[in-house]
């Protein structure tokens, strides 16, 4: 369902991320694709694709903006990160950013439903209780979207990932991806 799914909207939206690559190339030098290096399921490294949000030098500026960090536990959040591009704002807000994710999935690293997929760095600071967050394949979109995305602290949404993972099901996905169509076009919590 997955491949099937995700190969077919690659086709559908394809015009769409065309005129997204296009706008991207037009407002700040750099590569159109943004390729981070994330944990998958078992462990398993995989090269997740974005859209490009940020500057260029994005990652070597991070660490000047760490003592600035929003978000709690492991991630590093920050409403006003001034290393988002003007079009990366407008990406982030409505998850266009994530489009190219569905590449991701048609390879097999992610699945259309599942926990976030995290950076090396988080699964490094997991207690022991959160490796269970990498039982199954990450997700294009999950729990932690549809409840809150960037609102939500650590704790919750760990709570709500593990829930996911415990209790799957077909039903529960569909319910997701409807929901996150939802919040899509009615975002609260990019940013």
């Amino acid at each position: 369902m997955d491949v099937c799914a995700a190969g077919s909207a690659l086709l559908f939206l394809l015009p769409l991320l065309l005129v997204i690559a296009l706008i991207i190339r037009h407002d700040t030098p750099g590569s159109i694709l943004f390729r981070q290096e994330r944990v998958g399921r078992d462990g398993k490294k995989f090269l997740m694709l974005k859209f490009r949000s940020m500057i260029r030098t994005a990652e070597d500026d991070l660490a000047g903006l760490l003592d600035r960090n929003e978000g709690a536990g492991v991630l590093f959040k920050m409403k006003n990160d001034p290393r988002i591009t003007p079009v990366g704002r407008v990406l982030r807000k409505y998850s266009l950013d994530e489009i190219p994710q569905l590449w991701n999935i048609v390879k097999g690293d992610m699945s259309l439903v599942g926990p976030r997929p995290p950076l090396q760095s988080e699964v490094a600071s997991y207690e022991p209780h959160v490796h269970r967050r990498l039982y199954i394949k990450p997700g294009l979109t999950g729990m932690w979207q549809v409840n809150g995305r960037s609102n939500l602290d650590w704790d919750e949404s760990v709570r709500l990932d593990l829930y996911y993972v415990e209790n799957w099901s077909l039903a529960g996905d569909l319910m997701i991806i409807w929901r996150t169509f939802k919040t899509v076009i009615q975002p609260v919590g990019a940013y």
